[in-house]
């Protein structure tokens, strides 16, 4: 038996209605859609992680190195344990709010912060495992669940933005646009999202990427022709080639000690819900497209790429990164074909392969890593067309949980004031006994932390 006869066999594939080469190709496809995070995880988490005795560069690599790494475990196990053709790698809303809202935001350290990513990838195990999804889902209001994409979204909008420096600081109302074509760094960044935002509405395979890799060689070629000086567009300086990631690996054991009970619970909760849900919701859009789903409408034996998500999360905190989920591009190897966990097991492997290239991430500037924040944030502003905006319970629920986010800055603050919203506007109207007392005491647990956390008495 061949190679292709193994994987065909192994994969199930022609029971599926596929063939090796059409998986091979779906691979392919969801890499190159997906694999903008190699660049820009590394770019968002070097703002938080900084290691003693090495530059931003190397440690840029050695965020890359746990990306590519977290990424192709979380998918292998897809494809070997679930057979479903799903890409795996950290998620981008959960690296800004590591790095953003935890690390930068509540000065949690970074070694914690990984610590708390890896509690809750271990309570994700756990809660898989027993079958115990649904029971959590029933948990949060609906308005909430429908709406978080489109709040991490805006979220990451807003921090592509000022990034970018299309949006500026202002003392009088707080924000502005900024000198855009004053400022060689905008004006690149500008360029580059128009770019990758026309590639992705002529649905270009690997529209981000391509729009990332383009506008960082255009930096470059711009400053190798004297145009600006090194350092304006492009790094200064580049490091040396960094494959150890020994100062990386492994620092959650540290972040375990030390730390403030209140505020790591609320970061593990927001992980795990953020993380459980955009898993969830991301699995049922990307199986509507397979027609993978049963006539009720959900994905039959679930837990098993829950399980995936989880074992990804947990191996990603102990090598260095955040919280792993599984990826909506996974929709573009879908739509060629991509049916069996063959496809997931190519795009794992591309991810292996893609180790030889780390040292080029340090390379890319981080106007053109920005990019694919914007882009992916306006792609994810879909997920409001799913809210009942006519039902005042979740047009209050859906509307804090979008704009806290990026107003406040933080996910969980987002997140906490459409759960807390939801049980009062359902009594308000007279429907409180279709709130479950767990949504109540769930509400009344934030309302309470939050009362004491702004009125200065705890963290």
């Amino acid at each position: 038996m061949g190679l292709t006869d193994a994987l065909a066999a192994r994969f199930d594939v022609e029971s599926h209605g596929s063939d090796v080469r059409t998986e091979a190709i779906a691979g392919l496809t969801t890499f190159l859609a997906m694999s903008y995070i190699i660049v820009v995880n590394p770019t968002i988490l070097s703002n938080a992680i900084q290691i003693e005795g090495y530059s931003q560069g190397e440690v840029i690599q050695m965020i890359a190195i746990a990306t590519v790494l977290s990424s192709a475990v979380a998918t292998f196990v897809m494809a070997f344990y679930a057979n479903r053709p799903f890409g795996l790698a950290p998620g981008l809303g959960l690296n800004a709010f590591f790095a953003f809202t935890v690390v930068l935001g509540l000065g949690v350290p970074w070694q914690t912060a990984l610590a708390a990513v890896f509690v809750e990838g271990v309570l994700f195990i756990l809660l898989t495992a027993v079958g115990a999804r649904e029971y959590v889902i029933r948990l949060f209001p609906e308005p909430v669940k429908r709406s978080v994409g489109a709040g991490i979204g805006l979220f990451l909008l807003f921090i592509g933005l000022q990034e970018l420096q299309i949006v500026a600081n202002d003392e009088t109302t707080l924000v502005t646009l900024g000198s855009v074509f004053g400022n060689p760094w905008a004006i690149l960044g500008v360029l580059g999202l128009v770019l990758t935002f026309v590639l992705w509405a002529r649905n270009v395979t690997g529209a981000i990427i391509l729009g990332v890799l383009t506008t960082a060689v255009a930096g470059w070629a711009l400053t190798f022709a004297g145009v600006f000086a090194r350092g304006t567009v492009t790094p200064e300086s580049l490091p040396s080639a960094q494959y150890d990631i020994t100062p990386l690996a492994g620092a959650f054991v540290d972040g375990l000690s030390g730390i403030d009970p209140v505020t790591f619970v609320l970061v593990v909760f927001t992980f795990f819900f953020v993380d459980f849900f955009d898993t969830a919701g991301t699995l049922i859009g990307v199986s509507q497209f397979g027609d993978f789903l049963d006539e009720d409408g959900d994905l039959p034996d679930m837990d098993r790429p829950l399980m995936a998500d989880a074992v990804g999360t947990t191996f990603g905190a102990v090598v260095g990164t955040s919280t792993v989920t599984t990826f909506i591009e996974s929709s573009a190897g879908v739509e060629e074909g991509g049916r069996t966990g063959l496809t997931a097991f190519v795009v794992a492997a591309l991810f292996l392969a893609s180790l030889v290239l780390i040292p080029v991430v340090a390379a890319i500037p981080e106007y053109a890593s920005f990019i694919a924040l914007i882009v992916v944030g306006v792609m994810m502003l879909q997920g409001l067309v799913e809210v009942d905006w006519q039902d005042p319970a979740w047009a209050v629920s859906a509307g804090l949980t979008v704009t806290l986010m990026p107003f406040a800055y933080s996910i969980a603050d987002g997140l906490a004031a459409g759960i807390v919203a939801y049980p009062i506007i359902k009594l308000a109207v007279g429907e409180g006994d279709e709130v479950a007392l767990g949504q109540y005491l769930i509400a009344a647990l934030l309302a309470a932390y939050y009362v004491l956390s702004t009125a200065g008495y705890i963290l």
